[in-house]
C-alpha cells in the first residue's frame, strides 16, 4: 500500500551582501519588522529562481546567486518545512525598493552595526550577516541540482 504524501513547504531565503551591506526589507506583515528577502518557493520553481524572484519582489534589487550557506529540513507534526538560505550580491547598481506595495513595505542597505537599529524578526538575520561577514562556510551556489540532472565531475 503506498504511503500518504508528507506536506513540505519549501522556503528561499538571501543574504545579499555588497561590500559591508546587507539588504533588508520591512514586511508588510508579521507586525512590519524588517528580515531577509524570503518566501515560498512556487509550484513547478526551484529554490534559485524563488531567491531571485523573492529579491526583486521585496527588496527590488536584481541578483547574482553566489553560494548556498545552507540547507534546513524541520520535520513537523503535520509535515516538514525546507529552507535553502542564499548568498547573493547585486547584479547592477539598482537602488533597493522605496515604495510600498503588497511584497513589502521597503528595503535598505544596512551594515553591522546599523542593523541594531532596525526591529528585526528575530535574531536569525544579524546571526546570519555576522556568519558572512566573518567568513563563514559558503558552498557553490548549484550544490543543489534538480532531480535526475547527471553527475559531473567539476575539474
Amino acid at each position: 500500500m503506498p504511503r500518504a504524501p508528507i506536506p513540505t513547504w519549501c522556503f528561499a531565503l538571501v543574504v545579499v551582501r555588497k561590500g559591508d551591506q546587507f539588504l533588508i526589507v520591512q514586511e508588510n506583515k508579521h507586525g512590519q519588522p524588517w528580515y531577509l528577502p524570503a518566501g515560498r518557493v512556487e509550484e513547478g520553481e526551484t529554490f534559485a529562481a524563488a531567491a531571485v524572484r523573492e529579491t526583486l519582489e521585496e527588496g527590488g534589487v536584481p541578483i547574482r546567486l553566489t553560494g548556498v550557506i545552507r540547507v534546513e529540513h524541520a520535520p513537523l507534526s503535520i509535515g516538514a518545512r525546507m529552507r535553502v538560505v542564499y548568498l547573493a550580491e547585486p547584479a547592477d547598481d539598482t537602488p533597493p525598493k522605496s515604495r510600498p506595495d503588497d511584497e513589502s513595505l521597503g528595503a535598505r542597505w544596512v551594515t553591522l552595526d546599523e542593523l541594531r537599529g532596525y526591529h528585526m524578526r528575530g535574531e536569525e538575520v544579524a546571526e546570519l550577516f555576522a556568519y558572512v561577514a566573518g567568513g563563514g562556510t559558503v558552498h557553490p551556489p548549484d550544490l543543489i541540482k534538480g532531480e535526475g540532472e547527471p553527475y559531473r565531475i567539476n575539474r
